[in-house]
């Protein structure tokens, strides 16, 4: 019969590790948004406000319960004010298209191609980059998701990465991630129906972060909350095929947020 405190031990170890990982993310996002004010980088920008968002969820994260997330939600909704801010003077209106790993020099990565126009047309395979923030062919931005770091978490759970799954998979696992594995929500279902990906999720611990991130129009309509854009990334990876977000809707009596995804042809 195994000791029961070595599961104990493991999840304190767990922890330490996780604060350690956590704090040093905090560090780096601190230290690229100090650089990006004498270099003007956008890039930089955006790297620092994904690892200190995610930083910070990993500092107040526990291996097996969740804390109250008053001071994340803080830190979230000051980063997610910034997002807007640069989508806003970059004028872009346009759903936002998580590109698939094809896409990609470095397939376990994540990029959302931002159009300046009205259309799906994804940018020449010479024009993607994940360094580079313009594309001139078709005139768009490329942005890191914002999910990016959730993504990572919801792998390093399940133990594999999503480009060895499919949408049986995420229809079968992702359910018991979000309810059992990592304690996110109450009650979680997948729908699919030809290339519509329609996922509701009950009671989840990011909702105060969803509803802020509603009133930041630009933000919510081209790239969504931190926890949709992180379910897109999965998308994508699973399917080989380009994301976008339709719509998303929270019923604030039922706890209930529907997020409903299309996926693309290309």
């Amino acid at each position: 019969m195994k000791d029961p405190t070595t599961k104990t031990d493991s999840g304190l170890k767990l922890l330490k590790v996780g604060k350690i990982v956590a704090s040093i993310m905090l560090i780096m996002g601190a230290l690229s948004f100090y650089i990006s004010v004498f270099y003007a980088s956008s890039i930089l920008a955006f790297i620092g406000l994904g690892l200190t968002f995610w930083g910070s969820l990993l500092l107040y994260i526990a291996p097996s319960r969740y804390i109250k997330l008053e001071l994340l939600n803080a830190v979230a909704v000051q980063n997610l004010t910034n997002i807007e801010k640069v989508i806003a003077n970059m004028e872009l209106n346009e759903k936002g298209i998580y590109l698939p790993p094809k896409y990609l020099k470095d397939f376990e990565s994540s990029l959302i191609f931002i159009p300046s126009k009205t259309n799906y047309t994804l940018p020449e395979p010479e024009e993607i980059d994940e360094e580079k923030l313009y594309s001139k062919n078709p005139e768009g931005v490329f942005l890191t998701p914002p999910g990016l770091a959730l993504l990572k978490l919801f792998e390093k759970e399940l133990g594999t990465s999503f480009l060895r799954a499919d949408l049986n998979y995420i229809q079968n696992y992702m359910p018991k991630l979000f309810i059992e594995d990592l304690e996110i929500s109450e009650n979680v279902e997948i729908d699919i129906e030809d290339n519509i990906v329609t996922i509701e999720i009950t009671d989840h611990i990011f909702s105060e972060i969803c509803w802020e991130t509603r009133k930041m129009e630009r933000t919510h309509k081209v790239i969504g909350c931190p926890l949709c854009s992180a379910i897109a990334c999965a998308l994508a990876k699973a399917t080989g095929k380009p994301i976008i977000m339709l719509d998303e809707e929270i019923n604030e009596g039922e706890k209930v947020t529907k997020i409903k995804y299309q996926i693309l042809e290309g």
